[in-house]
């Protein structure tokens, strides 16, 4: 089968297509005929060799983590009723964009009839990581939300969640096509980040006090103004890294100010609660609650466009991979 390899830590150009084994379903796991495969910005950030801290992956590998198919063959204690059925879940140790992929028979989740693959997989990873972090945050109809990286696959269901909320969101993006993306996701208030000052203008938007609730997805020197934006006694999520890095929040001036400080470790989940999670998720999106959006698909050979399109910051919403 061909795949796409990152055949050493690099930039793009380090991303080849191969020919690869075709793989075999061992016990408790099913191989499937990829449709389509989720690409996030963190995968670029692996690829040039960071977050090994997080990630324990060398390469020669092959990339990708959700992805959705059509099941093909099914591993020892798997039952043979899940053959032929549309599937999703997520790639044990990467592995998603290629022709073919194994996952895990406890952790995959039938995708509803009449969902689209390429919607499905465009909310499922982003889907139950903005649910995760959104259960976390206790939200309520009177909160303000800062949404940081608004304009990405997250950021826009994130809005979503938080207007079905009834909270007050102010999305911050930048560049005037990502903020009007945001505003026609739901958001009160679009504010470009790449202004000096922009947390100013949250304060602004929040009558001085600032936010009460913050989902930080853009890392960096952004997450750390994101933070001064937080009012006294809220609560962070500062689980995103584009900017280099996830923000450093000095954990003695959030106990001074009362601001509980979640990062990337809250919101890793087990297989059961992702499984838990998945068909929520799934039926959300059928249902038009959770409504993802897709800028552009990439071929199986179109990897290396799909991550340099990401680092350029110039997707709205998501990127797909399309064997």
């Amino acid at each position: 089968m061909r795949a796409a390899v990152v055949t050493k830590f690099g930039g793009p150009e380090v991303i080849e297509t191969q020919d690869r084994p075709e793989p075999v379903a061992g016990p408790g796991e099913l191989v499937i005929e990829v449709v389509a495969a989720d690409v996030i910005f963190v995968e670029t950030q692996i690829r040039a060799g960071l977050h090994g801290e997080f990630f324990n992956v060398e390469p020669p590998y092959v990339p990708g983590s959700s992805v959705g198919g059509t099941v093909l063959s099914v591993g020892e204690g798997v039952d043979e009723g899940w053959i032929g059925k549309p599937v999703i879940g997520r790639h044990e140790g990467f592995g998603a964009h290629a022709e073919r992929a194994v996952l895990p028979a406890a952790g995959v989740t039938e995708v509803p009839e009449g969902l689209w693959m390429t919607e499905a997989v465009a909310g499922f990873g982003d889907g139950w990581t903005a649910m995760v972090a959104f259960g976390n945050s206790g939200i309520k109809p009177s909160d303000s939300v800062l949404i940081t990286a608004a304009a990405g696959g997250m950021g826009v269901l994130l809005i979503q969640l938080a207007k079905a909320a009834g909270a007050t969101v102010i999305a911050a993006a930048r560049g005037r096509t990502k903020l009007d993306l945001v505003k026609e996701q739901g958001a009160d208030f679009a504010i470009d980040y790449s202004e000096p000052g922009w947390q100013k203008k949250v304060l602004d938007a929040t009558g001085g006090k600032g936010v009460e609730v913050a989902f930080e997805g853009a890392g960096g020197e952004i997450g750390a103004q994101a933070f001064e934006a937080v009012a006294t006694g809220g609560w962070i999520s500062a689980h995103g890294a584009p900017s280099g890095g996830f923000a450093e929040i000095d954990p003695a001036e959030a106990a001074r100010r009362g601001i509980t400080v979640n990062g990337i470790a809250e919101l890793h989940a087990t297989i059961g609660k992702t499984d838990e999670l998945a068909a929520h998720v799934l039926n959300a999106i059928a249902a038009g609650r959770l409504k993802p959006v897709i800028d552009r698909t990439f071929g199986l050979d179109e990897v290396r466009a799909a991550h340099e399109a990401i680092e350029a910051r110039s997707l709205l919403g998501k990127a797909l991979i399309v064997p």
